[in-house]
This record gives C-alpha cells, sequence and structure tokens, in this order.
C-alpha cells in the first residue's frame, strides 16, 4: 500500500490540541514555568559529532528548497483573490527559485483545510495554473492543521515505495472568503425546484419558503463532535495545566519580538513576493505586531469569558497564504545537480520520533513548533516536563522533558508569523532547515498540534555542508 497514514497514527497527547479530551490538573509540586527566553541574540550551535539517522537499505529522503507566499491576515490584500491563487503562486516561486524542469516531477499533493467548492481539488487547479503537465498526478489533502505535513509524509512516502522520486507538497488556507451556505430547508427546497417539473409545483415550494429559511450557516472554526471551538478548548488545557495569562501574553510577546527581529535581519528567506493583481506586490508578512505586556493585559478573554486566559493577542490569527516544497530521494536531487538542505525523517509524535530516532531532547538544536495558542504550547511544555502525565498517558516512566527556550521558534512562529492552516506545515520544516544551516545544527523537531487531538512530529536531519 502507498497509504502513509502509519506515519502520522497514534500521535500521543503532547502534541494536540485535545479537543473534548478531559485533562487532569498537575499536582502542584509538578507546576512547571518554562523560561521564556526573548532569543534577542542569535546564538550560533556549534555542529557536534553526531551519528547520522541514515539506516541501510532505507532510501534517504530529502528537501531540496522550500518557499510560501506571504502570509497575510485575512481580508487584506489577498481578499479578492481564491485559493488556487496562492497556491499557484507557491508553485511558482518554487519553480523559479530551483530552476526546476516542470515534467522532472513525478506528483503533486496539497492539504488544505476549508475548502472553495469550486476548486475541492487545489492541487490539481494550481498545478495546471502554474504550468505543469495535466500528465502529472495531483491530489489535494486534509487533516486540520496539519494538513500540508500530511502532504509531505505522503509524499515520502510515494518515494519510500519506489513509486515516485521527485515530489511536489504544500499547502494552502484561504479565509478571506469561506463558503457560507443557504440553511438546509432553504437548500433542500431550492433542490426541489431544480426537479420540479410544472409551474404550479414551483409557485408551491416558492410559496413554502419562510424567513427563517434565509438564515444562512457561518462557518465555525469548530469540531464536529464536540461543537466546541479551538479556543475553547486551548482555554481548558491551559487551565489543567495552571498556564497563566502573564505566561500566554509572555510568549505571545516574545514570538512577535523574534518573528520582527527574523524579518529584520533577513532570515524569513522562504518567503517569495507576490504581485497580487491589480494590488501591489507583497513580499513580507503583515501580521508581526510586537507590543508590550500592558497593551497585551488590555485585551479580554475572547472565548471563554469573563474569566478565561485566551486573548485575540495570545492566539494565533486567521490568515491567507500557501507553501511548497521540493522533496526527492537523495540519489535523484544529487543526479540532477541540486545540493539538498536536510534530510527528512517522519514518524509518530514528540517522544516516539525521538525514540525511534535514538535521540534525546538534549540532541535537538533546533525547534519548531506549531503555535496555535500561546496556552497549548506553554501546556506542551508542561506536560512534557512532568513525570506524572509521562506515566498517566504516555506509558513512560520519567518524563520526556522540555525543550530548551534558546533553541525553541527562534525565528517567531504562528502567533506572529501567521497560521494558514492547510500551509503551516511546510513552513516549519522550512524554517528547520534554514535553522539548521544558520546556526550550525544537525537535528531539528517539528511538531504541531491539529483539530480531533491529532498532531505529528518529525526529525529533520541537516545535510552534510
Amino acid at each position: 500500500s502507498l497509504c502513509t497514514s502509519n506515519i502520522i497514527s497514534n500521535i500521543l497527547p503532547p502534541v494536540s490540541l485535545w479537543t473534548g479530551t478531559a485533562v487532569r490538573y498537575l499536582d502542584k509540586k509538578e507546576s512547571v514555568k518554562p523560561v521564556i527566553s526573548t532569543g534577542s541574540e542569535q546564538r550560533k550551535v556549534q555542529t557536534k559529532s553526531k551519528k547520522t539517522l541514515a539506516k541501510p537499505g532505507v532510501k534517504n529522503i530529502v528537501l531540496v528548497e522550500g518557499v510560501r507566499t506571504p502570509f497575510l491576515l485575512s481580508g487584506t490584500t489577498y481578499a479578492d483573490l481564491m485559493p488556487h491563487d496562492l497556491a499557484r503562486a507557491a508553485l511558482q516561486g518554487l519553480l523559479h527559485k530551483t530552476s526546476l524542469p516542470k515534467d522532472a516531477v513525478d506528483y503533486i499533493i496539497y492539504g488544505t483545510v476549508i475548502q472553495e467548492v469550486k476548486t475541492s481539488n487545489v492541487a490539481r487547479e494550481a498545478s495546471l495554473g502554474a504550468g505543469f503537465s495535466d500528465k502529472i498526478p495531483s491530489h489535494t489533502v486534509t487533516m486540520a492543521c496539519i494538513s500540508s505535513n500530511v502532504a509531505m509524509t505522503t509524499g515520502v512516502g510515494l518515494i519510500t515505495a519506489g513509486q515516485c522520486d521527485t515530489i511536489v507538497a504544500g499547502g494552502v488556507e484561504f479565509m478571506s472568503d469561506v463558503p457560507i451556505r443557504h440553511s438546509r430547508k432553504m437548500r433542500k427546497t431550492m433542490l426541489a425546484l431544480n426537479r420540479a417539473k410544472t409551474l404550479g409545483q414551483r409557485l408551491s415550494l416558492i410559496g413554502s419558503i419562510r424567513m427563517a429559511h434565509l438564515t444562512p450557516e457561518l462557518p465555525a472554526v469548530a469540531e464536529f463532535s464536540t461543537a466546541e471551538t479551538m479556543g475553547h478548548s486551548a482555554d481548558r488545557l491551559a487551565a489543567a495545566f495552571g498556564v497563566t495569562r502573564l505566561e500566554q501574553d509572555e510568549f505571545a510577546l516574545r514570538s512577535h519580538t523574534l518573528a520582527k527581529q527574523a524579518q529584520d535581519a533577513g532570515l524569513l528567506s522562504d518567503v517569495i513576493s507576490f504581485k497580487v493583481p491589480g494590488r501591489d506586490t507583497v513580499a513580507k508578512d503583515n501580521g508581526i505586531r510586537p507590543s508590550s505586556m500592558e497593551q497585551l493585559a488590555k485585551l479580554k478573554p475572547a472565548f471563554i469569558k469573563p474569566h478565561g486566559t485566551v486573548t485575540a493577542a495570545n492566539s494565533s490569527f486567521l490568515t491567507d497564504g500557501a507553501s511548497a516544497v521540493l522533496i526527492m530521494s537523495e540519489e535523484k536531487a544529487l543526479a540532477m545537480g541540486y545540493k539538498p538542505k536536510a534530510y527528512l525523517r517522519p514518524a509518530y509524535g514528540t517522544p516516539k520520533v525521538l525514540a525511534r530516532a535514538g535521540l534525546t531532547m538534549d540532541d535537538i538544536d533546533v525547534f519548531e513548533f506549531h503555535e496555535a495558542f500561546a496556552g497549548q504550547i506553554m501546556a506542551n511544555l508542561k506536560a512534557l516536563d512532568s513525570d506524572w502525565f509521562a506515566q498517566t498517558y504516555m506509558g513512560r516512566k520519567v518524563k520526556v522533558g522540555a525543550p530548551a527556550m534558546e533553541k525553541f521558534n527562534l525565528w517567531g512562529g504562528s502567533l506572529s508569523l501567521g497560521h494558514p492552516f492547510g500551509a503551516t506545515g511546510c513552513r516549519l520544516v522550512t524554517t528547520v532547515a534554514h535553522r539548521l544551516l544558520k546556526e550550525g545544527g544537525q537535528y531539528g523537531l517539528v511538531a504541531a498540534c491539529a483539530a480531533g487531538g491529532q498532531g505529528h512530529a518529525m526529525v529533520i536531519e541537516a545535510y552534510p555542508q
């Protein structure tokens, strides 16, 4: 089977939002407050002499390049576009940056969450628009906020199985224009009108329409199974782990501060310029807004009122954007003259991916975790640093240990850079590869949560320079 669901199944709770799951409060003696490093100085990690994770007889899979459009607040410069426009721009940016022959690609996979009904297979529409051959198959996947992670691991599976050598994976999300449906009663009436054969039948159906039929169904970022929004889940998770409003605001300020420093220093080299039709060229993310603790403290709870701790400022914002990565077998990449950026080593959640690789937290030089909410990140850090949590939920005798904050999300994260649901995974992977190169590290760890209590983790190994 070419299915790679085994790669991302059995995800452990530490990389999840745990939607709809009851969580016991940690004992007070186990309460952990991770040190929040501002990271104002970009540390240079000395390359350590570590073993490679390559295994005999197992094909090495490499990240050749990764790009993304600027991530913009929804309702701003991208507002008049469609999702495939952004995805097409990312694909064209990848082609331009790599000089990749379009006929060299074996398969294209894209992730997205809230689908535009006119372009349900957005991977296909975007690839055709970018000029790829219609003979190259393309499909779209969805797994909430790890949709592009799934796109990448699906590509890894195809290469591992020997079906492909060159994969383009990516993701896109467009929150400026989400589908708004008629009510169910109105939809049924309209479908019946379409089937009506006589004028009398049509008039009867039109006469049955009431004002209540005209109430639209607005989309909500909520779980179908629990009807709970992500923000509500994050608020409960933060409370369960004793994460304070102050801690969340501090982490949010850290994210924006580091993102601004990285942007000003030109470190966000995966961002491509995009000429928006009929509007200006955009070249950088527009949601990075360093503030002050005093300003953040003025905001009211956004979900659980009046006593919640999750606010608009310590949550990721609705974002438009797209990303794309070029993944190849190492043999193919070298044969085509490419210098890969990193090896991809996908697996389960954070503890399992480390165990499978034979690594510990101390071996990881670069951490890039998805920041859906500051409360979700802080809760995960506390869970990783808790013996009780490890024993109760993970079947471990001792804790995994929290990441060192001087290695953690040093170029900002989803709170500040933005979070187009379907595109964030590729940004995380590309950022790890770039940071390993910049800082001289060998191993990076990507982790991301997803709606439904799911998640994904991947070890990335720097390519020998």
